[in-house]
């Protein structure tokens, strides 16, 4: 498995690349940190699931990824990660979370992964995820909230609980950051430790 970073901070490049490299035979994880955005699933209703008003005027994007789930919040506290690999035979049954839990294992977090494919410390969520299967190939990403700003994620993710449509819902959860549990000062630091945790992983 290879680990790749992705340099760009634009969320509709690094949600193309991840779909650039599932069309690629070759198994990687891809890492990556976005600008301030908001990510929503496919069958999502857009206006249903934020603040499009409150986006706007603090230019955040809003952009739509090819994988169901829930809307997610974005920023440079958020560590994003995709893993892209070869279909087993009963690719939604798989731990896909495996190797990120790992990972904050061997740093010191007791996390864990939740029924609905989240990864959580205490019963908070830290990591919300979402997955496709094309062509005999998952794509599995998620998020890692490292130092994310909280209140601006949740106001982002306000959106109008009335408006009636048939779109899928978010499950909404307590969510917190990484950085209060790790001796890590910032983002780079964090991003050295998972890679080098992910690659020990790997190399099992």
């Amino acid at each position: 498995m290879r680990i790749l970073f992705s340099d760009s901070r634009v969320a509709e490049s690094n949600l193309n690349l991840e779909q650039q490299l599932l069309a690629d035979k070759e198994e990687v994880v891809l890492l990556y940190v976005n600008d301030r955005a908001v990510v929503v699933g496919r069958n999502q209703t857009i206006e249903a699931e934020v603040d499009c008003i409150y986006c706007r005027e603090h230019n955040i994007e809003v952009v739509r990824r090819l994988s169901g789930g829930g809307a997610v919040y974005h920023d440079e506290g958020n560590l994003n990660y995709a893993i892209i690999c070869n279909s087993p035979e009963h690719p939604l049954d798989t731990d896909y979370t495996r190797p990120i839990v790992w990972a904050l294992n061997r740093l010191g977090v007791a996390a864990t992964t939740g029924s609905r494919g989240e990864i959580t410390v205490d019963g908070v969520k830290i990591s919300g995820s979402a997955s496709m299967v094309r062509r005999g190939r998952v794509l599995f990403h998620g998020t890692l909230l490292f130092d994310s700003d909280l209140q601006t994620l949740n106001t982002a993710l306000r959106g109008n609980t009335t408006l009636q449509h048939k779109g899928v819902r978010s499950v909404h959860s307590k969510v917190c950051n990484l950085k209060p549990l790790l001796n890590i000062p910032d983002m780079p630091h964090f991003i050295s430790a998972i890679t080098a945790a992910l690659t020990e992983y790997y190399a099992e």
